[in-house]
């Protein structure tokens, strides 16, 4: 009896196993919004480590975190390197490695302890407002966790790049 049930778990993680080989070996999590500003007026909120400070929907979660910035204000080299005792807020570094005024801001992400990943903020006019994507790239191991964890992501992170465009949208508006 306890052969059998030995045999059947042993079966039962392989599959598992196997089964993450087939998963996704990356993740795109990307959310978006209209804020009624041009560009110019928004681009400076996503160019510049200190401003997405005003509007992080994580720092609302631990507004005491321990920031620190380096390199220059705004556009590529400018650095953000934060650390808090609140898990869904953790510690990292955040680098811009590319800024096409008014277009484009691209962000090298390193997680500590879990990894690094890239964000990007794409702005494009819309009639007198400016539409804003914010996305998210990351690249799976093989680890079987890790690609089923794969699977979460957009439902984890998904929220919180709402509230952070939500935060931001009503700052640009506001004249913040």
């Amino acid at each position: 009896m306890i052969k059998r049930i030995l045999i059947g778990i042993v079966g039962l993680i392989v599959i598992l196993v196997a089964v993450s080989q087939l998963l996704p070996s990356d993740v795109h999590v990307e959310r978006r919004i209209t804020i009624n500003a041009p560009p110019q007026a928004v681009f400076p909120m996503v160019n510049s480590p200190k401003n997405t400070e005003k509007w992080s929907p994580w720092l609302e979660r631990d507004p005491k975190a321990e920031l620190k910035y380096d390199g220059p204000p705004a556009g590529v080299g400018a650095k953000l390197t934060w650390r808090s005792d609140v898990p869904e807020v953790g510690a990292g570094t955040s680098t811009i490695t590319e800024s096409k005024p008014d277009s484009l801001v691209r962000v090298a992400l390193a997680f500590e302890g879990h990894g690094d990943a890239t964000a990007y903020y794409q702005l494009s006019p819309a009639g007198n407002g400016t539409d804003i994507v914010w996305g998210f790239d990351v690249e799976l191991s093989r680890n079987p966790i890790e690609r089923y964890f794969g699977l979460m992501f957009d439902s984890m992170i998904g929220a919180d790049y709402e509230r952070g465009l939500e935060n931001l949208k009503k700052l640009v508006e506001s004249g913040g």
